[in-house]
């Protein structure tokens, strides 16, 4: 299942003037499509944040597999003045200063320019549930329908989810989880969300289930709950917390949760030699403003400063790089659709974002931790 370290796959070059050139032996897995040779040595040897603003402008396109083409990408080591100044623009920018300090309102709208893009367009993508995290490929030759539902069960196991108990979900996206710990292990569920999108979504499916007395769904910050809770869990949430605030983040889930309660924190975390970079710099103008990964190192320490005691800790690496080859897949037989629904510079934009995000879990650029930890009696 790991291809970090997969050949590259030989490709054909389309040049405007009806030119057609294949590199490497065997069928092509991709065509790029480019002005010139000069236009395509250029984006070869450019900057990520420069590359990919050339692709979802559609200056160069790629046919086939994608996630093939931006390993090619990769093999080409990033050189010249612009790559050194996206390296500081994203070390040193402004923005940065949200890994500090961010108000809730700040907060409020990283979360929405990021999810609120429309409920239709993830529908294009996601499994039949919208789960928008990883899924559990236990048994390789799964759906992702099927993954997810593992997964979901996977959390609800984890958590030693009982009938009656009361059951948090932070960041509850489109309500996958709430709805599984309810109607699968008779949990009262409370799910909070700053995407107003999401939240509206999830009010209609609870109406659709009748299951507004077992499930609250509450459009606030975490940090404005007040409640205790038997269970929690925190899934793809705290890439958006940022390392210098984790600390603030663990105590806060640790004041809601009864003492002998289980708690799953899961989320993309990178390795210590990481650091920003201009990929970085594409991801905070274009994707995820305020997001920042942590080291695990960072995760497990803020989240034992605060109390927990930490029970398991497992790599899902592998599973994110197969579901975001799964997405990937969707989107580009969707995306008539998606282009319909959020217009070409943003469906290009996610397409580019998922396809890097499965090079990176692939070849260990990237992983995703899902940490079971405990409130000691």
């Amino acid at each position: 299942m790991d291809t970090g370290s997969a050949p590259l796959a030989p490709y054909a070059v389309e040049y405007r003037s009806g030119e057609r050139v294949i590199h490497g032996s065997g069928s092509p897995a991709f065509t790029i499509s480019a002005a010139n040779q000069s236009r395509l040595r250029r984006f070869l040897k450019s900057d990520a944040y420069s590359a990919g603003r050339a692709f979802i402008r559609g200056e160069l396109d790629v046919s086939g597999d994608l996630i093939a083409a931006l390993r090619l990408k990769k093999s080409y080591p990033p050189s010249g003045l612009l790559h050194v100044l996206w390296t500081a623009a994203a070390r040193f920018s402004p923005a940065r200063l949200e890994t500090w300090l961010q108000s809730r309102n700040r907060a409020a709208r990283n979360i929405r320019f990021h999810y609120d893009v429309s409920n239709e367009f993830y529908r294009q993508f996601l499994d039949e549930r919208m789960v928008y995290s990883e899924a559990y490929f236990r048994d390789p030759n799964w759906s992702l329908e099927k993954a997810q539902e593992e997964k979901l069960d996977k959390i609800c196991r984890d958590l030693e989810l009982h009938s009656g108990e009361r059951f948090l979900d932070v960041g509850c996206g489109w309500g996958a989880l709430l709805l599984r710990a309810v109607e699968g292990y008779g949990a009262q569920a409370t799910g909070c969300t700053l995407s107003r999108q999401q939240y509206q979504f999830v009010v209609s499916l609870l109406e659709e289930r009748g299951l507004q007395n077992r499930v609250r769904v509450r459009e606030t910050d975490y940090r404005n709950i007040s409640e205790r809770f038997d269970k929690i869990a925190s899934i793809g949430m705290f890439e958006h917390v940022g390392r210098h605030r984790l600390c603030q983040y663990f105590r806060s889930v640790y004041g809601l949760l009864e003492s002998g309660g289980r708690f799953v924190n899961s989320g993309i975390i990178r390795p210590e030699s990481s650091s920003d970079d201009p990929e970085t710099r594409f991801l905070l103008k274009r994707v995820f403003p305020g997001g920042e990964l942590a080291h695990l190192t960072d995760v497990i320490r803020e989240a034992e400063g605060a109390g927990f005691a930490i029970l398991r800790v497992e790599s899902m690496r592998l599973h994110y790089g197969r579901t975001c080859r799964e997405w990937v897949n969707r989107l580009r037989e969707k995306a008539d659709r998606c282009i319909q629904l959020v217009g070409a510079e943003v469906y290009r934009t996610w397409l580019l974002y998922l396809a890097a995000s499965a090079v990176s879990f692939e070849s260990g650029e990237t992983d995703v931790f899902a940490i079971l930890m405990t409130k000691p009696p």
